[in-house]
């Protein structure tokens, strides 16, 4: 992989903004000279992306705290403090993991203003319409900007539109309304994708950690549906007064459905023909290839957050519970308790999501209890390029956006616009890969429009657990706060053997064996007897052992402020401070 050296864009904003700017010989950091210049532009378009390494950032804070809890992913303790209290949606204005100057909030929007000087360098200087080189790197630009802002949105609702370089009269700006911004970065995706292009087409685009026109219009995708789905919103014209909000669809007609997905289906179905990326055969391989650094292009990733080799605490916090040089690490979050369940026997991904053993000190293969799953996506122990030794990064490049999204979002917009027979291949193809030959009976009896978007919400929860998609996918479909209810229901009818899970041993006896460097359960699908062998070793009542209270102090704690009301974060008391009061947390934070 080609290293890249950053040049951080602090010392060209002090020389653009400083009041001296009287020398006839023009400095090195003058914009017309950086932004005319290929080699200067593209070093300070890679200043964007530095901002997601940084230590409170995407390494260490937005990451590891966004997109939990649902039902798919739930945080690990019920213990109840600062960590908690942000999957729980009972965070604070002061909590004490992002009430930081520069936390994720001000470190995003670092990476904004140093999109907004590339971009306006680059219309300025650029000579966009006669150089492609140069094309690329405002799309670049453009898309990542709008990424910046999709994140902020999905974390916080509403927050100031800032759409070009800082002066002196826009350091303090108040909330916009939401739907500003969506407007914005739409548009500017549109003109993103003409300037960018295909996966692996050329030098720029061989990587992940770049951007491309597949991604570009996948991202618009993602945008659209969220900017005409259901969220928490203050009531019109009350946005940054301090108002409660309720639950709607934007009034804006600009980002009605009706609107947007025509739009929406054009630009996937464009990723879709352009046979610039596909499905991995082998769900288990995708997973071995991301946790050995493959960000090669023209596959099934089409965007991954550009972390270097030894940086990001994505499988530090997230991979199976592993005992490493001499410590505990990972394991933070996992599959809710009864995710596995819900895969079909046959499903390849079931095994690979959803594991429920961990690793001890010298190696030791534990079970790790019936409350305690892991996402087996993400593991130290297929970290074989470049083995983990330990330390806080590990390397690891979080999946944006895989080609499988594109699909369900193409199956759920044609569904949506009457298409039902598009709709039913764009799913099937994720289905097949997943459950083979069963796939075509499963996808041809799904007969109406219901039952299709019902499909797809249970596939889109199958396919993407770990990777945090199913949060915003259950706002915008206001499903958050009955879903989590559903899982809680689940898990606890799970801990007394009784509804769906009626089938599991009556004594809640399980079985397990080490193979291969895992562990082989047997008792989870239904089987009531010991098994042949040996090797194998019994878990006595493990489905419904509960050690003072266990079962109701963990389904009590999914949530304990109320999820509709709090599925955005407040913006932080720090940054209200220093805000000169120009900010005001609504949602009645």
């Amino acid at each position: 992989m080609k290293k890249i050296a950053y040049i951080l864009l602090i010392a060209l904003s002090t020389t653009l903004f400083s009041c001296s700017l009287d020398s006839e010989t023009k400095s090195a950091f003058d914009e017309s000279v950086v932004f005319s210049n290929y080699t200067l532009a593209e070093y300070n378009v890679f200043s964007i992306s530095e901002t997601f390494g940084h230590t409170n950032n995407y390494r260490g804070r937005f990451l590891p705290w966004y997109g939990f809890n649902t039902d798919a992913e739930w945080y690990v303790s019920t213990t109840i403090d600062n960590k908690s209290e942000i999957a729980t949606y009972a965070i604070t204005v002061n909590n004490a993991q992002l009430n930081l100057d520069n936390g994720p909030y001000n470190e995003i929007y670092a990476g904004i203003e140093r999109a907004n000087i590339c971009i306006s360098g680059l219309r300025k200087f650029g000579d966009i319409e006669n150089k492609a080189d140069m094309a690329y790197l405002l799309g670049e630009s453009l898309t990542l900007r709008a990424f910046l802002y999709y994140e902020l949105l999905k974390a916080f609702g509403d927050v100031p539109a800032r759409f070009e370089p800082i002066n002196s009269e826009t350091i303090y700006l108040p909330k916009t309304d939401r739907d500003v911004i969506y407007k914005q970065i739409l548009a500017d995706l549109e003109e993103a994708a003409g300037y960018l292009p295909w996966p692996a087409t050329t030098a720029a685009t061989m990587t992940t950690d770049r951007v491309n026109k597949a991604f570009a219009n996948g991202l618009y995708a993602r945008i659209a549906l969220a900017a005409s789905g259901y969220a928490l919103r203050p009531e019109e014209g009350m946005v940054g007064t301090g108002d409660a909000g309720s639950i709607r669809l934007s009034s804006d007609a600009e980002l009605s459905k009706e609107v947007l997905y025509p739009k929406v289906l054009e630009k996937l179905e464009e990723v879709i023909s352009s046979g610039s990326a596909s499905l991995y055969k082998s769900y288990e391989q995708l997973w071995r290839d991301f946790n050995n650094f493959d960000i090669e292009a023209g596959k099934e990733n089409l965007f991954v957050i550009p972390f270097g080799d030894a940086r990001g605490r994505w499988n530090y916090t997230f991979a199976i519970r592993s005992y490493v040089e001499g410590k505990n690490m990972a394991g933070a979050v996992g599959p809710t308790p009864t995710l596995f369940f819900d895969y079909q026997k046959n499903d390849q991904r079931r095994d690979i999501s959803c594991v429920n053993f961990k690793y001890e000190q010298d190696n030791v293969i534990e079970p790790a209890g019936i409350e305690n799953w892991y996402f087996g996506k993400y593991r130290f122990q297929w970290m074989e390029k470049q083995p983990f030794t330990g330390g806080n990064d590990d390397g690891a490049k979080p999946v944006v956006m895989r080609y499988s999204d594109i699909l369900l979002m193409a199956a759920e917009v044609a569904n949506e616009l009457g298409q039902l027979d598009k709709a039913k291949g764009y799913l099937l193809e994720v289905r097949e890969r997943a459950t083979g030959s069963d796939a075509a009976s499963y996808v041809a009896a799904l007969g109406n429009k219901e039952a299709m978007f019902e499909a797809i919400v249970l596939e889109r929860k199958l396919e993407f657990v770990g990777e945090f998609l199913r949060k915003g996918d259950l706002i915008r479909w206001n499903m958050l706060k009955d879903k989590l209810d559903e899982s809680i229901a689940a898990y606890r009818d799970l801990k007394s053997l009784s509804g769906d899970y009626a089938f599991l041993n009556p004594e809640g006896d399980v079985w397990y064996r080490e193979v291969g460097n895992t562990i082989e359960f047997y008792g989870l699908e239904g089987e009531r007897v010991a098994p042949e062998g040996d090797e194998w070793n019994k878990k006595g009542a493990y489905l419904t052992k509960d050690t003072d209270g266990q079962t109701e102090e963990r389904a009590s704690t999914v949530y304990t402020a109320d999820p509709n009301q709090h599925m955005y974060w407040p913006i932080f008391q720090a940054t209200i401070i220093n805000s000169q009061g120009s900010l005001v947390n609504d949602f009645g934070y």
